[in-house]
């Protein structure tokens, strides 16, 4: 049985900067604080805890005093760093620069069309890392909708400067955008509204959405490894799930079932933005046992 492990599937470089800034930073001193988990994906977790990461959450982090925080990839709203300058706490930024740029532009585009009485609305899931940190350059004001079903928190009858989350996907923020512009123009009852559209979906993933069904047409079966919590992880897996119906979802090794495989002569594994390389060998090595 051939085994193959997707080239393009691993780290994003934003993850990849944060866990080398860990490293570094772990060869210096036994213990490093990490707000929040350095990547979705609880196996890379457990093996920087046992280097010294300790993660915390944002209540644990307003409580520490003169000490270094590393902030993972998917950045931070700006009280953090107020809380960080007020308890005398070292910041290590791991944010990425995509998200950075982002949070940039948002920040800019709510001033924009706060004067016109208008509203950003972020096409993303609520309550995710990242979208934290976007909301956060809005003082809290963004309105986070995750799909069609959250439309009805939008008033359609103001200007809407919409954005994406990062990892979502291109084809999911399209189609929001288009709802989005046909309700407008149906409240309004005129065709030129007032709908300003910012395509901020990284490249880096986005890209993966059709390596990675050209990946799977290539296998009899096909093993998608990712943390439970990744929302990237969640939507590349369904992609790989649309194109090859024989797609199953692990975390580890313990988690394959022989039965998968009884008739394969071809498994291909594959991951998330998240999904470290040594554990997609790690599952590669026990299919192939």
């Amino acid at each position: 049985m051939e085994v193959e492990i997707d080239s393009n599937s691993g780290f994003c470089f934003g993850v990849v900067n944060a866990i080398q800034l860990a490293e570094m930073e772990l060869e210096k001193t036994d213990l490093l604080y990490c707000l929040g988990d350095i990547v979705h994906n609880n196996a890379e977790v457990e093996r920087l805890k046992g280097k010294g990461l300790t993660t915390i959450n944002h209540e644990e982090f307003k409580n520490l005093k003169n000490c270094k925080v590393l902030l993972r990839a998917h950045g931070e709203p700006p009280e953090t760093y107020k809380i960080a300058l007020e308890n005398n706490i070292q910041l290590i930024d791991a944010s990425c620069p995509v998200v950075l740029k982002l949070q940039k532009n948002i920040k800019l585009g709510f001033d924009a069309i706060l004067e016109k009485g208008g509203q950003v609305v972020i096409y993303g899931k609520e309550g995710h890392a990242e979208v934290n940190g976007l909301v956060g350059q809005t003082n809290g004001k963004a309105i986070v909708i995750g799909g069609i079903d959250d439309l009805e928190k939008i008033d359609f009858s103001k200007p809407i400067n919409i954005f994406s989350q990062t990892t979502k996907s291109i084809e999911g923020f399209y189609a929001i955008e288009k709802e989005i512009r046909n309700r407008m123009i149906d409240s309004q009852r005129k065709d030129n509204v007032q709908l300003i559209s910012n395509d901020t979906i990284c490249r880096q993933v986005s890209h993966r959405q059709p390596q990675l069904r050209e990946f799977v047409k290539r296998h009899d079966v096909v093993v998608f490894v990712s943390g439970k919590k990744s929302s990237n992880g969640k939507m590349l897996f369904q992609v790989c799930k649309d194109e090859n119906p024989n797609t199953y979802f692990v975390s580890d090794e313990n988690e394959l079932e022989k039965a998968w495989f009884e008739k394969a002569t071809s498994v291909g594994i594959c991951g998330a933005t998240s999904t470290p390389r040594w554990l997609m060998e790690k599952i590669a090595e026990s299919v192939k046992k």
